[in-house]
């Protein structure tokens, strides 16, 4: 019956609304109960810290003309494949340590743009540690896939991984000869270890049905001894990038690319003397009896091996980097300068948490992946 009916829903709507109000206040009770007040701090004379004024939060920090045109935060994550989810790479990776003399800071930032798109930082990084003591040494190993192709980021990752673990296997004798400087010794050994690992990256590529360019990457390496006694600071590696040194306030650019006399670019020339200091070993692409270039399919532009061993000094910064912050160190002086001014007058290295604010000081034009290590001399 119509009236019956109506009378039931209301009484049921009405003992459903009481129970859900029974309900709610039960649980604002609970919460009441688990959830204490935590009163804010006081200052020793009694006065409440001030609050927070968000609206006077830091802004993301840049230098040049203007802000660049991406966020300067991420944006999107690469699409993941359930099956695949060891394959994704992390936007930002940071690390450091400290042997001997040496205090290394590492990071690898994904790129404005590749996190403006959703894509993978196509930028590598390996920090090791081979061996114990005084005859270990430690391993920075920097790589960036080539730009606009599939599975850069697999390259990238696959030659960090085959070229550290042939040094680590040669650890002990590359210490042998770093402790002794030998450096025909050195630069042959790592010559030999770095184009097998290019071989294999070789390999690869045709098993994926890949031609070896689309499944290449830059490798920047520095190899350095755990020994305090020892101050010889040995680079190798294959493509683009940068090696620089902070010395007495001024950088010092320690692998400039071949470029004519009185072409724009590079850092102030003071390091131009500097590289007159020590014995150079880079191969800007003479041939040299007796040696082959790292990479050499007829698809790829060879590309020579690049080797330095130098000694560093109290007070150094050794800069090793990808290309993508090696160019807007070339050619943005701002950030040169700013860099110089942050690294080049503290008495003691930056912390995780610095170095990466320092790291991904913004420059407007330079929207790729970021790496680099900083070794600080003590």
């Amino acid at each position: 019956m119509p009236g019956s009916t109506g009378a039931v829903d209301a009484s049921g709507t009405a003992d459903v609304s009481a129970a859900a109000v029974e309900a709610s206040e039960s649980a604002a009770s609970l919460e009441a109960a688990v959830v204490t007040h935590v009163p804010r701090p006081r200052r020793r004379d009694g006065d409440r810290f001030p609050a927070v004024d968000r609206a006077a939060d830091r802004a993301p920090e840049f230098v040049g003309q203007g802000p660049p045109t991406y966020e300067a935060e991420p944006t999107a994550w690469p699409e993941a494949d359930p099956g695949a989810l060891d394959d994704l790479v992390p936007d930002t990776v940071l690390d450091g340590a400290r042997y001997g003399a040496m205090t290394l800071r590492a990071v690898s930032l994904r790129g404005d743009s590749a996190r403006y798109r959703g894509e993978p930082r196509r930028d590598a990084l390996l920090t090791a540690r081979f061996g114990a003591g005084d005859d270990a040494v430690v391993l920075v190993a920097v790589a960036s896939g080539a730009r606009a192709a599939e599975g850069a980021h697999r390259a990238a990752r696959d030659i960090c991984s085959w070229l550290g673990g042939a040094v680590g296997r040669s650890h002990a004798r590359l210490g042998e000869d770093i402790r002794a400087g030998r450096r025909g010794e050195l630069r042959t050994g790592l010559h030999r270890l770095t184009d097998r690992s290019y071989g294999r990256l070789r390999a690869r590529a045709a098993e994926l049905g890949l031609r070896p360019a689309e499944y290449t990457a830059a490798l920047r390496c520095l190899l350095l001894p755990a020994d305090a006694r020892c101050r010889t600071r040995v680079f190798f590696g294959v493509g683009g990038g940068g090696l620089f040194r902070l010395r007495e306030g001024a950088w010092q650019d320690l692998d400039p690319e071949p470029r004519a006399d009185g072409a724009p670019g590079g850092l102030p020339a003071a390091g131009t003397a500097a590289l007159c200091e020590d014995r150079i070993t880079v191969d800007l692409g003479i041939p040299t009896p007796g040696t082959t270039p790292a990479i050499d399919p007829e698809e790829v532009p060879s590309e020579p091996f690049r080797f330095r061993a130098s000694v560093a000094r109290p007070g150094d910064a050794l800069l090793l980097c990808s290309a993508g912050l090696a160019e807007p160190l070339r050619g943005e002086p701002a950030l040169a300068d700013a860099l110089a001014e942050r690294w080049g007058t503290r008495t003691q290295p930056p912390g995780l948490a610095e170095f990466l604010a320092d790291g991904q000081l913004r420059v407007k034009g330079y929207a790729d992946d970021r790496t680099a290590c900083a070794i600080w001399e003590s």
